[in-house]
């Protein structure tokens, strides 16, 4: 299993840095140049709207498939027809209840008519990852991750048109992005049940009360803590737009950072979206999962560690690499948010544990006190500070709700943590030291990050981080994968 899980892991992070960092970096970061940051500020407080009520659309169904499907492969047929007419149900829950809340909060009829398309865009991305979840559940990875990078690919080759290939005289404009994500979406949803479809032998497209009611009961769970969860990282630039009236700008600076921060934790989902799968099988067949929840935490918290120390010491340096405005207040918020990416990295492991285990209700009271906790905390430091206080916000939560996952995992598995938290310190403590000289040397940043990362893939076995040992049986068993 842990050969099967770090051979997946190579394979999705290559697709995923062979599509994604060229989706933010190129295509979205050139959007905000192009439509300003009060404009992409508008979009961003929006779309962040929309992820709000993203409960409505998934009822935890996703998670709680994924677990179902993994441990039950011969339920595949009977959840997919039935589910699928459900997720329809649940759409349209969706798109009214997003647009009466967007219209009582007092939204303008251009800000509805876009957040309406965002909606349905988010319909198309809930059918997705519930198609998906069966991919995952199924143990087919490949298939899983070619449609994880789909949709961005799609865009990537709709918005270089739009962007670069001069086919319109006016200037690039927000809703073009906006359509743009529809198109991409819907070729990708329909790419991805075929998938699905293939692996079934008998699918009815019809609506079962009896069974939808199942479902739901048993996923009401998950649902719940995915609502918690979406609140308190999505809320903080909705809060900012609302809160402070300068016309979206501080939504806009802050969605700069958050950008950058987003791409690398596109890569940490990765873990979350694989291991859930993988800790589902393993529990229900009563196998020992602490060497493989070791051996993925040591392995994301070097990425994530790498990843971010570098970005906290050069965050100007980035920011500036791509945008053109507010630079000193975006590379702030970058670093605190880059702080807070670590954080969020533990969750992907400990949180999905407990999820595949069952521990809702702890998971759920932890996601809770995050919700109030952030809520309060933007609130107070929002008028202060603005789009730094959200990000510190973030920041405070994170880290209290991944102590807290971290503590439920040894309290309810037993985990023996010195020996592994020492070894993340060492390799934490000298990448500072080490990017702290280099940060001194007068030189080209393209030739830092070269050294830095030279050093860093040195100082993983250096500080046994990883072993050689590793990588010879993952080697030795690459053929073995089944």
């Amino acid at each position: 299993m842990k050969s099967r899980f770090v051979w997946n892991l190579v394979l999705v992070v290559i697709l995923n840095l062979l599509i994604k960092p060229f989706y933010i970096l190129g295509i979205d970061a050139e959007v905000i140049n192009r439509v300003g940051d009060s404009v992409y500020g508008n979009y961003f407080a929006l779309i962040n709207f929309s992820f709000l009520l993203n409960i409505i659309l998934d009822l935890g169904i996703t998670n709680y498939n994924v677990k179902n499907i993994a441990q039950h492969r011969q339920l595949l047929d009977k959840h997919f027809s039935g589910i699928i007419t459900l997720r329809v149900v649940l759409i349209l829950m969706y798109l009214v209840a997003t647009f009466l809340i967007a219209f009582f909060i007092g939204y303008d009829s251009t800000q509805l008519k876009i957040l309406l398309v965002l909606a349905f865009n988010q319909s198309l991305v809930a059918f997705i990852l519930y198609i998906r979840s069966n991919l995952a559940g199924l143990h087919l990875f490949v298939e899983d991750s070619v449609v994880s990078i789909l949709d961005r690919f799609l865009l990537i080759i709709i918005c270089s048109l739009l962007l670069w290939g001069g086919l319109f005289e006016q200037p690039f404009q927000i809703e073009w992005f906006v359509y743009s994500q529809t198109v991409a979406y819907f070729i990708t949803l329909l790419f991805s049940f075929m998938l699905v479809f293939r692996k079934t032998s008998n699918f009815q497209f019809k609506w079962n009360k009896t069974f939808a009611i199942v479902i739901l009961k048993n996923s009401l769970p998950y649902a719940l803590l995915i609502f918690l969860m979406t609140v308190y990282y999505r809320i903080d630039s909705v809060m900012l737009e609302r809160m402070i009236n300068d016309d979206s700008v501080q939504a806009g600076i802050y969605a700069k950072a958050y950008r950058f921060f987003e791409a690398s934790n596109m890569l940490a989902y990765l873990f979350a979206a694989l291991l859930l799968p993988i800790f589902s099988r393993m529990l229900k067949l009563g196998e020992c999962v602490h060497e493989m929840v070791n051996f993925s935490f040591k392995t994301l918290m070097a990425f994530a560690l790498v990843i971010s120390v570098f970005c906290c010491f050069f965050s100007y340096e980035i920011m500036d690499f791509r945008y053109s405005t507010y630079i000193m207040e975006a590379s702030s918020i970058f670093t605190i948010l880059m702080i807070c990416f670590i954080c969020v990295s533990s969750t992907y492991i400990y949180g999905t544990l407990l999820t595949a285990n069952g521990n809702l209700f702890y998971l759920n009271l932890v996601a809770a006190c995050g919700v109030v906790l952030n809520i309060v905390l933007n609130i107070v430091l929002i008028p202060h500070y603005y789009a730094f206080g959200s990000a510190l916000a973030s920041l405070i939560t994170q880290f209290l709700t991944g102590i807290a996952q971290i503590l439920l995992c040894i309290y309810i598995f037993k985990f023996r943590f010195f020996n592994t938290m020492l070894r993340v310190s060492l390799f934490f403590l000298g990448l500072l030291i080490f990017t702290y000289c280099l940060k001194l040397i007068e030189t080209n940043l393209y030739y830092k990050l070269f050294i830095y990362l030279s050093f860093s893939l040195l100082w993983i076995f250096v500080t046994r981080l990883m072993k050689i040992s590793d990588f010879n049986m993952l080697i030795k068993n690459r053929f073995k994968i089944k």
